[in-house]
């Protein structure tokens, strides 16, 4: 399909008449694989966001222009690699052959392409995953290389290693090679993994092949927290208990709870917006190392991480509301690793912090935005060393 008007000026009838054919274009596509959204080629979008409306789409292609270099449009239906077919007269049993070769291609560039779209999902914004794979499939593998993108070559390669159970040594030395042999500036990978160490046990043999029955080095279980939380405030009764420490608690000068603490009333001083919140939470975290398997001559440790909300009265103490937000699983204690396997708590802890959540109140029947931080951590005097540094972890 001839593109060369795409980069023309933006006001002229050409322009115009061809944005109108790669809507169209588009949107037959679009409607052929069942998506919601378009994506948005624009000098601006990059492919990188999507929308509902193609009017949208249109506009800002009229007002901005297309993205540099899309002159295959990857990402609205046309194929990686362009279809050399040839006339239906003109075949014999050879070219039959080459046609079979050149569907089995394309198939491949079509799951590429769906590939991208099952990761990028329903939302508007690109996660950096999808970005990264959006830019290799529209970059040449070498300069002047027509035929290979690097994601669609890094996925052969893959394969191949894949169905000839190829260990790691050997399936880099094969990229060591390829990379010499191609012209300078080529974008393909010189090893394996270039960015860490192999996600699966190698079973004490160098170099083991990955395959199905390897299993991973290492397993972290995290259950979010956040839709936890609004799942708290969509119960009635909870939503109003969690106001307790506002609402319903005696005051009397006497410690019974952490809110008749001194550290409850200074963060309030400290934080009077969050303060001000009574819904905001007020969060303990406690973590210790356990042994599940009822053994005790084995060292094996697993490590739960637990949240209660002191926002509640003393219900906070009972299992019903103590959430399990983490699990390290064994069978050694993460050690001076253990700011790497609170990453995604902490990142969502910074979040209700920072940035705070949208959330229902079923007592109140009002949307609020929901704030919380760490109160505490909990933890006996063996595990002081180590809670040194996960508090320098969470409160920076």
């Amino acid at each position: 399909m001839d593109h060369s008007w795409m980069y023309g000026k933006c006001n002229t009838h050409e322009y115009m008449l061809g944005v109108e054919n790669f809507i169209k274009y588009a949107e037959e596509n679009k409607s052929k694989n069942g998506e919601e959204f378009l994506v948005c080629p624009c000098y601006d979008c990059k492919n990188l966001r999507k929308f509902r409306s193609s009017e949208q789409v249109r506009n800002h292609l009229i007002c901005r222009g297309f993205k540099e270099d899309y002159n295959r449009w990857i990402r609205h239906g046309e194929s990686v690699i362009p279809s050399n077919r040839i006339d239906n007269d003109q075949e014999n049993d050879d070219d039959n052959d080459e046609k079979n070769v050149d569907n089995e291609e394309n198939e491949e560039n079509d799951r590429i392409d769906e590939l991208m779209r099952d990761i990028q999902g329903d939302d508007s914004e690109m996660p950096p995953i999808f970005e990264s794979f959006s830019i290799d499939s529209e970059k040449s593998l070498y300069p002047g290389c027509s035929k290979f993108t690097k994601l669609f070559a890094v996925l052969k390669l893959y394969n191949l290693k894949a169905m000839n159970r190829w260990s790691d040594k050997n399936f880099t030395q094969l990229l060591d090679l390829l990379k010499d042999m191609f012209p300078n500036d080529n974008e393909l990978p010189i090893s394996t993994y270039e960015c860490g160490a192999s996600r699966y046990k190698r079973k004490n043999v160098a170099y083991r092949c990955e395959d199905n029955k390897s299993p991973p080095a290492k397993v972290l279980w995290y259950l979010p927290v956040i839709p936890r939380f609004k799942r708290l405030f969509a119960n009635k009764n909870d939503a109003k208990n969690l106001q307790w420490h506002a609402k319903g608690r005696k005051e009397d000068g006497k410690l019974r709870h952490p809110a008749d603490s001194p550290q409850w009333r200074y963060i309030n001083r400290m934080f009077p917006e969050f303060g001000n919140e009574n819904r905001n939470l007020r969060l303990g975290l406690c973590t210790d190392g356990m042994n599940p398997h009822g053994n005790m001559s084995s060292q094996h440790s697993t490590w739960p991480v637990l949240l209660v909300a002191y926002n509640l009265p003393r219900l906070c103490m009972k299992h019903n509301y103590i959430m399990l937000s983490l699990l390290i699983s064994g069978p050694k204690q993460p050690g001076n690793d253990i700011d790497v396997y609170l990453s995604p708590l902490v990142e969502d802890l910074k979040m209700l912090w920072e940035e705070s959540v949208m959330v229902f109140d079923a007592y109140s029947q009002t949307n609020f935005t929901l704030r919380a931080m760490l109160f505490c951590t909990i933890n006996d005097f063996p595990e002081y060393a180590l809670f040194v540094k996960m508090k320098q972890v969470i409160f920076g």
